[in-house]
């Protein structure tokens, strides 16, 4: 719409569109002149017809004039097509209208010259409207006004025939504009034609965009044409090429005085693409491309492009290059683990000897043993990791203590600013105005330029490192130092966060060592080795226990914490107290699993509502009681692996112990299994950290266990020993417990069995027998003590519970009374009153005995009581 022909289009619609708007106001004020002047007359006429309609003055003076006035003005109404015809009597009372309840109110206009003879003919805005309305006087026959006639319609209900022109005048607009596009579509098309489809200003623009471009352009553009004549050069052509401007048009390129192979270049007429020559004192890249392949005039157009600072600018980025590359493999190389020390080598050995020829990194003390750095304060440096291209290296061995005198490098690194001694041969090096015997020293070594840098870690100092370079590099220049600071950013975060995990996992093993057994107790069933072992990436939840119970029976407790860190290890350690607590009720293994179940879900419950969401602990546990008198182990385990039980000839098998589930459930059952186990056989409990890990699947692991035991006959120890040099990964990535106990047996002659009828008078041959067994034990001094608790504990029994009645006495390092009956009543220890005549009996029990409790069995129970040796 810009050409020529857009703009005659548009003046063509413009001019149409005026004509059409002219004809149509016209039109439209004729149409309205006609609809009033046609309302008027209708409206007249009607009202002067029914005013002089015979009959209308004797209506109106009749007694009901509204009864037969009424429905000849509404068939007048209909009949003419006016909107209204109201008969009014000489004060302006309604007798007639089209809505009946108007009928006797009075007439909304002006009737006075009405009343006064006139014919009133006016143009008002009604409530239906614009409207005419006529008012015509009646006279009666003595010429007297005794009423009024109007008649009125609306402008609207008029047509003329001006408003039918109408639809001409638009539809001629029509084909006129129509005709005109059509017209300028012919044009349009003819004129794109010729101009390859643009315009004027595209046309326009494009000349001075070109022009602007190859004047502009960095790159010298040369078109030569057929005969080898230069036809055009722009401004950076005759910069590169030493020509005057305006001056080697029409000249062939033979005689522009070029460069031999440039000329030959420009004149051969062939593709060239990146050829690097000479001209004069630049090194030209050359692209020389054919015109013909374009559909355009025989010829060819070369660029030019000055690559003489491309050679310095390469060297750049070549080095900017290899600093990226480094930065990049060092950042991959460096914080591998989680040590320290570590940390540091990694950076030395990152930088050496691509960046420089030897490195060294000094950190503070405190963050050697895991201490919080004092933020600003570092004094006292300790030479942590050194490494070099040669092994004689003039600078301080690791492990030494640095040395920091003011105004040093040193001491400016420490002060969190680093430190550039391009050359240390130059009176202004740092090095050579604070310890010039220090630098000299250095020189004669080779080394010539340093680098120190802070290392800087969320705004704490940690220490600093130090970079040098020898003859084999070139001096240290302000890239360098940015390199080297942003290589010992990278390490100080590396350093701080293994320093983080140093501290963490410090107090995470000390929490650990302080909630598992500090040793074993003392018991006679079982001898029993132990060992335990973080794994490298934290602390776990894995423990283990050895705990006594009555009748010289011990419990082994083997469990696991799912996950790492201090959260698992304050589970474990809530878990290990609850079995220890749950011990102290004698009960089956199956039901103090059951207890452990409960508080597990009560701890996952207690997260819920402190965390707001819920989580479950996972938590596995083995719980075995091992009996020395009946040598049988009655065990059973909640989701835990299954123990190994290595009999005296050497077999190894894992009994068929069902799983059950974790701890945490709550609902699901635990079962119990009984296995007899010989004297000498050696009891294995562990935690799949030892028999699993990422590269070994389970099942091979309980293989190598298998093995492992049925190849090591020797003692508990041993056996711990063989199975961690066998089964112990490189780098363990679980905790690893491990128990073994091997089995004794309480000597028959220690142990003594009595059953006794439900008779009182049974208690005392009872008595007399333990009394005559604890003479042959030599424990005479406990006859008397003895012999109250047997016959509390057997009178009661008697008296309050079932047969079958049985006392045992059992001799270990305690002297052990059990009655047995067959009653699961419990009886409870309470304090009778001066007037009470029994009651006293198991108070009694409880003052003569170190201890004395309840257990159950499928029998019925045991109520025993425990009494140190002399």
């Amino acid at each position: 719409m810009r050409s020529v022909a857009g703009q005659v289009f548009v003046l063509q619609v413009v001019i149409i569109l005026l004509l059409v708007v002219a004809a149509g106001v016209e039109v439209f004020v004729q149409a309205r002149e006609d609809a009033t002047s046609e309302a008027r007359n209708r409206s007249l006429a009607v009202a002067q017809t029914f005013a002089n309609s015979p009959g209308i003055v004797a209506a109106m003076q009749s007694a009901h004039p509204t009864a037969l006035l009424q429905p000849r003005a509404e068939a007048t109404r209909l009949a003419t097509g006016v909107d209204f015809v109201v008969v009014t009597d000489d004060h302006g009372i309604r007798y007639t209208h089209p809505i009946p309840n108007r009928i006797g109110k009075k007439f909304v206009g002006d009737i006075g010259p009405a009343l006064a003879g006139q014919t009133v003919t006016e143009t008002i805005h009604g409530t239906i409207g614009p409207l005419v309305q006529a008012i015509v006087p009646v006279f009666d026959s003595h010429h007297k006004v005794i009423g009024a006639v109007s008649a009125g319609i609306t402008i609207n209900q008029i047509s003329s025939t001006s408003q039918r022109r109408l639809p001409v005048v638009l539809a001629a607009g029509g084909i006129a504009l129509a005709l005109a596009t059509f017209g300028t579509w012919l044009v349009v098309r003819r004129l794109r034609r010729q101009t390859h489809g643009l315009g004027p200003v595209e046309m326009t623009r494009m000349y001075e965009h070109h022009d602007a471009v190859l004047h502009a352009v960095r790159e010298g553009v040369i078109i030569i044409g057929d005969g080898g004549r230069v036809l055009l050069a722009n401004d950076e052509a005759c910069r590169l090429l030493e020509l005057p401007l305006g001056d080697h048009d029409g000249r062939l390129v033979t005689d522009l005085g070029l460069d031999q192979r440039l000329t030959d270049l420009l004149a051969g007429g062939q593709a060239v693409t990146d050829e690097v020559v000479s001209a004069g004192e630049r090194l030209l890249v050359v692209n020389v491309r054919t015109t013909e392949g374009a559909g355009g005039p025989t010829g060819v157009v070369a660029t030019l492009r000055d690559s003489t600072e491309l050679r310095v600018l390469s060297g750049k980025a070549d080095q900017a290059r290899k600093r990226l590359k480094l930065l990049y493999e060092a950042s991959a190389a460096i914080g591998t683990t989680l040590d320290v020390t570590r940390t540091a080598e990694e950076l030395t050995g990152a930088v050496v000897p691509r960046f420089a020829d030897f490195a060294s990194v000094d950190l503070a003390e405190s963050l050697l043993h895991g201490d919080e750095p004092v933020p600003s304060q570092v004094v006292d440096l300790r030479r942590t990791a050194l490494h070099g291209i040669r092994p004689d290296s003039p600078l301080f061995p690791v492990g030494t203590s640095i040395p920091v005198a003011p105004g040093t490098p040193h001491a400016r690194a420490l002060d969190g600013h680093p430190v550039l001694d391009a050359d240390l041969t130059a009176p202004q090096s740092h090095w050579r105005r604070t310890r010039p015997a220090w630098a000299d020293r250095l020189v004669g070594q080779g080394i010539h330029s340093l680098i120190t840098v802070p290392l800087l870690a969320r705004g704490t100092l940690l220490g600093v490192a130090h970079f040098y370079r020898t003859a084999t590099h070139e001096a240290f220049d302000s890239d360098d130092l940015s390199l080297a600071e942003e290589l010992a950013a990278r390490a100080a975060v590396c350093i701080d966060n293994a320093r983080r995990f140093t501290r963490e996992h410090g107090l995470a093993v000390t929490l650990q060592h302080s909630l598992l057994p500090g040793g074993l107790p003392e018991q006679s069933a079982l001898d029993v080795a132990y060992r335990y072992l973080p794994a490298h990436a934290g602390v776990g939840g894995d423990w283990f226990d050895v705990i006594p119970l009555p009748g010289a029976r011990v419990a082994l407790v083997v469990g696991d914490v799912v996950g790492h860190g201090l959260h698992a290890a304050a589970t474990m350690g809530r878990l290990r107290t609850a079995v220890h607590n749950f011990s102290t009720l004698d009960v089956p293994p199956d039901e103090l699993l059951g207890h452990l179940d409960v508080l597990v879900n009560q701890i996952d419950l207690d997260r819920a509502a402190t965390d707001g969401e819920m989580s479950i602990t996972g938590a596995t546990c083995l719980y075995a009681i091992y009996d020395p008198v009946s040598r049988t182990c009655t065990m059973a385990r909640a989701g835990h692996l299954p123990p190994a039980v290595v009999r005296p000839d050497g077999s190894v098998d894992f009994p068929d112990l069902p799983a059950g589930p974790p701890l945490g459930l709550v609902g699901l059952p635990f079962e119990t299994t009984e296995v007899e186990v010989p004297e000498g056989s050696r009891l294995v409990l562990y935690t799949d950290g030892l028999v699993e890990d990422r590269t070994r699947d389970i099942d091979v692991g309980l293989d190598r266990l298998r093995a492992t035991l049925a190849r090591s006959p020797g003692t508990p120890e041993e056996t711990c020993q063989a199975v961690l040099d066998a089964l112990l990964p490189a780098h363990p990535t679980d905790d690893i417990a491990l128990l073994v106990a091997r089995t004794r047996v309480l000597p028959a002659d220690r142990v003594a069995t009595w059953e006794f009828p439900p008779d009182p008078a049974a208690v005392a041959p009872v008595r007399a027998q333990v009394t005559e067994r604890l003479t042959a034990w030599g424990l005479d001094d406990l006859a008397f003590a003895t012999e109250l608790i047997i016959s509390e504990l057997v009178t009661n029994a008697i008296r309050y519970a079932t047969g079958p009645f049985r006392v045992r006495l059992l001799c270990d390092r305690v002297l052990t009374c059990e009655v047995c009956d067959g009653s699961s009543t419990s009886p409870h220890l309470r304090y009778a009153a001066t007037t009470d005549e029994g009651g006293r009996g198991l108070f009694l029990v409880a003052q003569l005995s170190e201890r004395w409790g309840t257990r159950y069995s499928p029998d019925g129970k045991v109520i025993w009581a425990e009494q140190a040796l002399p």
